[in-house]
């Protein structure tokens, strides 16, 4: 493979992260709005945690000659969450899906990219498995073929 083909693929891949991100933010402003109160500091902690992550992926694709993707208006949401149960729910469907996006950027990158690229799946499985109560084989790898991606949409369903 070229050094361009690599770089396409790099970049591409710190894209997808960069969308996951931006659709965890938006995810986790709704988690806030449904979650019951002794789990509004963690759901606030992962909402900075998404935010920053977001920020340093927008410094990553301009540090490789790309434009960042936007966020969307808006996001489909995977299911309906009308309760504390179903923003829990929620909070573990995003950490599943950043934890996809991360995995296929670890594979595409090297070096620093790469460490912070795992450190960054590592923190959305911690996270996943304390949302969920429970943790799966392969965070990252295993969510992927059975949860589909948050999508923009033009208005979020709730």
């Amino acid at each position: 493979m070229s050094d361009t083909e690599s770089d396409k693929d790099l970049l591409a891949a710190v894209q997808a992260a960069l969308r996951a991100e931006h659709a965890a933010v938006y995810g986790y402003g709704v988690v806030g709005g449904r979650i019951r109160e002794g789990r509004r500091t963690e759901a606030r902690a992962a909402y900075d945690a998404h935010r920053a992550r977001r920020d340093e992926l927008r410094r990553t694709v301009r540090d490789l000659d790309g434009t960042p993707e936007e966020s969307a208006g808006a996001y489909a949401l995977p299911f309906p969450v009308p309760d504390a149960a179903g923003a829990a729910r929620l909070a573990a469907d995003i950490e599943d899906k950043v934890a996809g996006a991360y995995s296929d950027l670890v594979r595409a990158a090297s070096g620093r990219r790469r460490r912070a690229a795992a450190d960054a799946l590592r923190e959305a499985a911690v996270r996943a498995v304390r949302w969920r109560g429970g943790s799966v084989a392969f965070p990252g790898l295993a969510e992927r073929a059975a949860v589909p991606s948050a999508s923009p949409s033009a208005a979020p369903r709730t």
